[in-house]
Formats: structure tokens, C-alpha cells, sequence
């Protein structure tokens, strides 16, 4: 059994209201333990939204992260984590390279990096100073098009090679994510799995929270 992992809630790709999605945020944050949000929004056809809609969200649910002494990171934009007052800010491997982000964001900033399936870029990420290392996708996704599958195997080598905190992602339910637990994932990031659960996000929170300790 473990009780090392936490959950890492990633906030749907669109927001059509912000009031109606701070009031179920917060019910979330109220059923169970949640170490970090990550602002990520896309538009419509999956690009990058306007700064302003990026900066107007961080607005509101950064003060909710806070409440409950989560971390909010921004997706891609160190810029915007920055305008935001984030706490830090979550880059891919085709976003502002990590130095670049580090010396904008200084050293108290959380910095994590998307590695996918490499344990490789993961090794650059961590000896460069990253955070977190995150890796998947472990299972179809609805949020994105998952560019690489990854195997719970390298969460194993992970956790037992490195002291760099991984985080594993991609479609990921209560139901299949004991193996990612029992494999050494330190953080697991879910989103669909939350926000589109039958019964809501505070019962999806608490059925994680039984999946990890049952693991």
C-alpha cells in the first residue's frame, strides 16, 4: 500500500463560465487532498486562448488554489505565470525551454516538464533543476492527442534511480491508476476524470483518494 501519491487536478481545456467552475473547483478542493492545479485552457481548435482569458481564470481560481494550500501552475506560458503571480508554470518539450523559464521565474518558482515516454528527457529535465518530471500518456485520453504512450515501467526506474518527483498523466481514472500508484508515481494529474465524472468532482476526488490508499 502507498500513501506517498497526491493528486495534480489540470482544469478543462475550455471554461464557459468561470463563476459556475470556481463553485465546483472548490468543491473539489473540499472533498479531498489536491496538491496542485494547472490552469491549462485551449481554444475551441485546440490552440492557444488569448492572454487576457488565461490571466482573467488565473484570477479567480488562483485564490482558490491558495485557500487550500495547493500550488497553481500555468500550462505553457511562463510569461503568464508570471503576470499571474502563479506559483509556477508546466512547459512541454516544444514550449520556452527550461532555463528560459527558470531565469524569468526565479528559483522559489515550480517548474515541471513534460518528458512523455523518455527517461532521457527526463534525466535532462531533473539535472537541469525541473521540479517535477511528468510522464504518459498511460492511458487514452480525452483531454489531448496523446503524442507517445508510456508503460508504468519507467515509473519504477524512475522512483527508484532519480529523486526528481514524477508525475504520471493521461487518462487516468480511480479505476486504472493502481498500478501507477504501486509503480511509484508521486503525483498523479487528472482532469476528464474530475470534471466529467457522473457524480461530480468532489466524489471523483474522494474515489482517487480511496483508489490511492487502496493501491
Amino acid at each position: 500500500m502507498s500513501n506517498a501519491c497526491q493528486l495534480y487536478v489540470i482544469t478543462p481545456p475550455q471554461i464557459a463560465d468561470l463563476a459556475r467552475f470556481a463553485d465546483r473547483l472548490t468543491k473539489a478542493m473540499d472533498a479531498g487532498a489536491i496538491t496542485c492545479i494547472q490552469l491549462r485552457l485551449k481554444d475551441k481548435e485546440g490552440g492557444a486562448p488569448a492572454d487576457r482569458d488565461v490571466l482573467a481564470a488565473a484570477d479567480v481560481l488562483l485564490p482558490i488554489a491558495h485557500k487550500y494550500d495547493a500550488a497553481f501552475l500555468i500550462n505553457d506560458r511562463p510569461d503568464l505565470a508570471l503576470k499571474a503571480g502563479a506559483d509556477g508554470v508546466h512547459i512541454g518539450q516544444s514550449d520556452a525551454p527550461y532555463r528560459e523559464a527558470r531565469t524569468l521565474l526565479g528559483d522559489d518558482a515550480t517548474i515541471g516538464v513534460t518528458c512523455h515516454n523518455s527517461i532521457h528527457q527526463g534525466l535532462i529535465a531533473g539535472e537541469a533543476g525541473a521540479d517535477y518530471v511528468a510522464f504518459g500518456a498511460f492511458f487514452p485520453t480525452k483531454t489531448k492527442i496523446a503524442a507517445v504512450t508510456a508503460d508504468k515501467d519507467i515509473l519504477q526506474w524512475w522512483a527508484f534511480a532519480t529523486t526528481t518527483p514524477s508525475v504520471a498523466i493521461g487518462g487516468i481514472t480511480p479505476q486504472n491508476c493502481a498500478p501507477l500508484v504501486r509503480a511509484g508515481a508521486d503525483f498523479l494529474a487528472v482532469s476528464s476524470a474530475v470534471w466529467d465524472a457522473a457524480d461530480g468532482p468532489a466524489a471523483a476526488i474522494k474515489a482517487f483518494e480511496a483508489a490511492i490508499v487502496a493501491a
